[in-house]
């Protein structure tokens, strides 16, 4: 569901959805830093890992955090749990996924509801194997 809308408060899903059983185990798809791990409105317990080419990859809807600020992670290695924390309460577990480049990607830019913010999100279902 990347890119769709209307999306309630956010207007645009800028990431996709993976749904599984609560508690269920979540890596990380890269290797790189924990900026933050913690909490936030939307998207309740997080982790954002800063990985290779300035892209920061964002775990939302957590049940658990297992990753610390400042930590190193490799590819593969679990930072949490699926659950559905911040605007998940009340629907079926799931994670939230999206990948953001810190350097714009102006070729991205499209018309549309939001759609400059194109230059700085990627499709991760474009970097599944």
């Amino acid at each position: 569901s990347y890119w769709y809308e209307p999306w309630g408060s956010s207007g645009v899903h800028k990431g996709i959805d993976i749904f599984a059983d609560r508690g269920r185990g979540v890596v990380s798809s890269t290797a790189g830093l924990v900026v933050y791990a913690g909490t936030l409105a939307k998207g309740g317990k997080v982790v954002l890992v800063l990985g290779p080419k300035w892209r920061v990859h964002y775990y939302a809807h957590l049940d658990q955090q297992l990753a610390s600020n400042g930590q190193w992670l490799w590819a593969g290695e679990r930072l949490g749990t699926v659950g559905t924390s911040g605007n998940a309460v009340g629907k079926s577990p799931h994670l939230h996924y999206s990948i953001v480049s810190l350097l714009p990607l102006p070729w991205q830019f499209s018309g549309g509801t939001q759609g400059w913010k194109k230059m700085f999100y990627l499709n991760p279902t474009d970097r599944f194997e």
